[in-house]
C-alpha cells in the first residue's frame, strides 16, 4: 500500500488521504527523495526496488530531485482537511514541499505583483460605460426605501393633525 501511495504522490504530487497513512508515508518517501538526489543505477535500482514503477522513478530522479537538491530534508507537507463523513476519520493533503505554488516564493512571481494600477479607468468609453450600471442598480434601491417612507408619512401627519 505504502509503495503505491509513493508512487501516487510522486506522480501527482499531492494526494488526499487519512493522517495516519499520511505520517507513514512521510516515512517511507522521504528517505527515497533523498536517494534520488544521488542519480546513480545503484540508488535507482534501490529506489525501483522500493517502488516497483519506472514512471515514478524517471520523475523522481528528473525533476523531483533537481527541486529538492538544495532542500536538507522535510520534502513533504501535510495539511489537515478535516473528518470523513462516512467514518469520521481524520483526512489531510499529503503534498511535495516544493510544488505548491501558494506558499513557495519564486523569484517570477515577484515583479507581477509590483505593478502599477490607476485608480480612475483611462479613457472617455470606460467611464460612460460605469456610470449607467451604477445608476440602474441604485434607482431601484431607492424606490423601495421611498415606498417605506411614504407608507409611515400617512399616519404621522394625520396624529398631527387630530392634536391641533
Amino acid at each position: 500500500m505504502l509503495s503505491n501511495m509513493a508512487s501516487s504522490l510522486i506522480l501527482h504530487k499531492r494526494i488526499a488521504t487519512t493522517v495516519a497513512k499520511a505520517k507513514e508515508l512521510r516515512k517511507y518517501v522521504e528517505p527515497l527523495i533523498t536517494k534520488s538526489k544521488t542519480d546513480n543505477t545503484h540508488s535507482r535500482r534501490t529506489v525501483f526496488s522500493y517502488l516497483q514503477n519506472k514512471d515514478s522513478v524517471k520523475i523522481l530522479f528528473g525533476e523531483i530531485s533537481e527541486k529538492v537538491a538544495t532542500r536538507p530534508g522535510g520534502y513533504t507537507r501535510i495539511i489537515k482537511t478535516g473528518n470523513r463523513l462516512g467514518d469520521n476519520a481524520d483526512m489531510c493533503i499529503i503534498e511535495l514541499v516544493d510544488y505548491n505554488t501558494l506558499y513557495t516564493n519564486d523569484s517570477k512571481q515577484a515583479p507581477a505583483k509590483k505593478t502599477r494600477r490607476s485608480r480612475r479607468p483611462s479613457g472617455p468609453a470606460a467611464s460612460t460605460a460605469d456610470a449607467p450600471v451604477v445608476e440602474a442598480k441604485a434607482a431601484p434601491k431607492a424606490t423601495t426605501e421611498t415606498k417605506k417612507e411614504e407608507e409611515t408619512k400617512p399616519t404621522e401627519p394625520s396624529t398631527e393633525e387630530t392634536a391641533e
